[in-house]
């Protein structure tokens, strides 16, 4: 019975990974710029999960976060050529390039983590109260 619970709180540990990641994708969407005003486009990244729960040095059932890529597409061209940090010269002069985030896919993709975390809360709640109404009938 803790298996189960063990399993579901790697799931939802990694679950929350996966919706930070996403956030950090839905805030940098619009970003053309670093602090410094530097140019190095954000690259969307993605969590990538890999079965097994590594969190006490074993190999045992559940789910981790492998490690985080980010995504090789190609950036996202916008024009707007009274952007600051539009394209001044060549074929893509006016165009203002943005990170290759897709809105409409990060939502999908939040939507779906927040989906797994309830489910992985709601089998943890279940397992709890299994646990104790297995304790009421041995007592």
């Amino acid at each position: 019975m803790f298996g189960s619970l063990d399993i579901s709180v790697s799931a939802v540990t990694a679950q929350r990974t996966r919706i930070d990641t996403i956030a950090g994708n839905i805030a940098n969407a619009s970003a053309t710029a670093d602090p410094a005003g530097d140019e190095p486009l954000y690259r969307r990244r993605v969590a990538l999960f890999s079965p097994g729960d590594t969190a006490d040095g074993r190999n045992a059932p559940g789910v981790h976060v492998a490690r985080i890529i980010e995504d090789p597409a190609g950036p996202r061209y916008v024009f707007d050529e009274f952007h600051p940090h539009a394209i001044r010269s060549g074929p893509r002069k006016g165009y203002v390039a943005y990170p290759n985030v897709d809105l409409a896919t990060e939502m999908i993709n939040a939507m779906e983590a927040v989906r797994a975390y309830e489910a992985n809360i709601t089998v943890m709640d279940m397992t709890k109260t299994m646990a104790s109404a297995q304790l009421e009938l041995l007592t």
